[in-house]
């Protein structure tokens, strides 16, 4: 076989046949070219919007749920309806020790501040926070450190705030570190900087400081404003959700059926839609792709079969000359595998100029839609292969047509 395949006669033949009916040819393989190409660029371009979102969400601890008290809507044990609800530290604690799939539970508190330095001043979001914020919101940091447990057991008055803050009330390429910004009149050290995100999972936060100097400044006591749940990866958090306000409700003396005393935000349902949705895309490009690849590949089939109604005559000379069945089978699936390839190839290098052109335009900067738009090589292997299969296959169809003609017929075909 392998002497076959490198047999110059038999590429000879294959090119003769292809010359006499270049456009034809060409024709014939436009639709693998297409198919293959829309598989490159579609599947290219779904890596690229997922590579989008986790560089969106990669730092974030995505599979987390954020509870807030509002207003009772029921009245319940002696309570009127629209009491207010008030989150507690301890109820962050029964939480994290009753919720079966708790990973994490982040107390958070948020206030409205006035930031002074120098001449220049402006109205920020502060809040008091945990070190553990740092593991479930990564901040990516420019300059400094994040809060610390040193911070919290020493309420120190220390500082992270984001880029924007930074370009409000510092001078350009000063560096904020050690210096001393005022929020309500309290001096507090900067020690880190970070970098604001386009992404908020919570209320975009300008300013972070140790929680219990939040707790301190504000006189909170044990009163939080929200808490951040983080379910282990193997749990529903939805599930965790409903767990967590049933519990929250007995704490807190809510109807079990108040559905308006507690707000939350899934962030974990919502981005499980996304992926659920990138999936889906990658499972319809593959289809459309395969799809196309097949019918380009069945057009080549019906050409082949028209080729080999006009070849019958010189089928017949050469089975009388003594061409074997198997020999002239081979020929032509042969010459339907070249076709096949020959249009695989230029699909997959217009497809990869194609993606190349994608990144170029809309792959660039943080803001960037397709991220790094590109197809794996196995992925190019798999599409070759599946083209040698359906090549050879579809070969077949014209190989037994021109195999079922006797010599004596063929050559009597005018």
């Amino acid at each position: 076989m392998l002497r076959f395949l490198f047999d110059r006669d038999t590429w000879q033949e294959v090119f003769d046949s292809f010359s006499k009916n270049k456009l034809r040819s060409i024709l014939t393989m436009v639709g693998v070219w297409w198919g293959i190409l829309l598989l490159i660029v579609l599947l290219g371009s779904a890596r690229g919007l997922e590579n989008s979102f986790n560089r969106l969400f990669g730092d974030f601890a995505t599979n987390s749920v954020f509870i807030w008290g509002q207003s009772t809507s029921k009245p319940f044990k002696g309570f009127q309806e629209g009491r207010r609800v008030q989150l507690a530290l301890s109820d962050t604690e029964k939480i994290k020790e009753n919720i079966e799939g708790v990973e994490f539970v982040v107390p958070r508190s948020q206030n409205q501040v006035t930031a002074v330095r120098n001449f220049l001043s402006g109205s920020f979001r502060v809040a008091g926070d945990y070190p553990l914020l740092d593991k479930v919101e990564k901040k990516k940091l420019i300059h400094g450190r994040f809060i610390n447990q040193n911070d919290i057991d020493d309420k120190k008055k220390v500082v992270v705030l984001s880029e924007d803050i930074y370009k409000q009330l510092f001078e350009k390429d000063e560096n904020p570190i050690g210096e001393y910004v005022q929020l309500n009149n309290i001096n507090f050290k900067v020690i880190g900087m970070f970098e604001t995100s386009n992404i908020n999972m919570g209320p975009p936060i300008d300013m972070h400081i140790p929680f219990t100097t939040f707790q301190t400044i504000f006189n909170r006591g044990d009163k939080i404003g929200w808490m951040m749940i983080t379910g282990k990866i193997e749990y529903d958090i939805v599930q965790i959700e409903q767990d967590a306000k049933l519990l929250l409700k007995n704490l807190n003396d809510i109807h079990p059926k108040d559905n308006r005393a507690l707000g939350s935000a899934n962030a974990g349902k919502e981005i499980g839609k996304v992926t659920g949705f990138l999936t889906g895309m990658q499972f319809l490009t593959w289809f459309v792709g395969l799809a196309t690849l097949i019918a380009g590949v069945f057009a080549i089939g019906n050409i082949l079969l028209i080729t080999i109604k006009e070849r019958t005559k010189e089928i017949g000379v050469r089975r009388a000359l003594g061409a074997t069945p198997f020999e002239i089978k081979r020929q032509i699936v042969l010459e339907a595998v070249f076709l096949t390839m020959m249009a695989g190839f230029f699909g997959i290098i217009t497809g990869g100029l194609i993606l190349i052109l994608i990144d170029k335009l809309y792959g660039q900067g943080m803001e960037a839609a397709l991220v790094n738009a590109s197809v794996p090589i196995i992925v190019v292997f798999v599409s070759l292969i599946i083209l040698v299969i359906l090549g050879t296959l579809i070969g077949l169809i014209p190989a037994f047509k021109a195999t079922s003609i006797k010599p004596i017929e063929a050559l009597r075909e005018e």
